[in-house]
């Protein structure tokens, strides 16, 4: 997921014309502030996996917050690319049921 998000903002960092935006929202922002969500929400979510990989407890709930954030972002930037937006929220559901379901060995 964080890998896919970095991705997700680089690309709109380098190539407004992926890109679309149909209607006006309230939370309009540009493609290069969108960008800029992405990129360091897959940052961030970088290093709590990192810290979820090595068992953390931290990393545990870091992640959780992190995935969630994520969805949040990409619900808000569905009208500028909607397909990739809804994949990466399926990929977060996935992150957060896995990392919810995980039962660390004591």
């Amino acid at each position: 997921m964080a890998a896919v998000s970095v991705l997700q903002g680089i690309s709109a960092l380098q190539s407004d014309e992926i890109y679309i935006a149909g209607t006006e929202y309230v939370y309009k922002f540009d493609t290069t502030t969108w960008g800029w969500v992405h990129v360091v929400l897959g940052v961030l979510a970088l290093v709590v996996g990192v810290g979820l990989v090595m068992g953390t407890t931290w990393g545990r709930y870091s992640a959780l917050g992190v995935a969630a954030l994520v969805i949040v972002a990409n619900f808000l930037s569905l009208p500028y690319y909607p397909a990739w937006s809804l994949v990466i929220i399926g990929l977060s559901v996935a992150v957060i049921w896995a990392v919810m379901a995980w039962q660390p060995q004591h």
